[in-house]
């Protein structure tokens, strides 16, 4: 189900760092080093697989941006906003 633009504002309140872009929720991620970045991503891709939902992810160096928005509804979902919870607790 696809959510309104005023679920969408509240939902942004509740996952700290995200940012709503271009239709998509998305959070920049900044680490020490490669590697550390790099095991980072392996965690997210890990998640995004027993959610069977998968962010948009792109690297460079030691900075992973991720975005995320359901390709199947058109746009943001309660899914998204889950995606980005679990995201947040292994960041922290």
């Amino acid at each position: 189900m696809r959510l309104s633009d005023e679920q969408i504002q509240a939902e942004l309140t509740r996952v700290h760092g995200w940012e709503l872009k271009d239709g998509a929720i998305s959070r920049t991620f900044q680490f020490a080093d490669f590697k550390t970045a790099m095991a980072f991503v392996n965690r997210v891709a890990e998640l995004a697989e027993t959610l069977n939902h998968h962010p948009d992810i792109l690297i460079t160096y030691n900075t992973v941006k991720l975005s995320v928005f359901t390709h199947s509804e058109g746009g943001l979902t309660p899914k998204d906003f889950q995606l980005a919870r679990e995201v947040n607790k292994i960041a922290s």
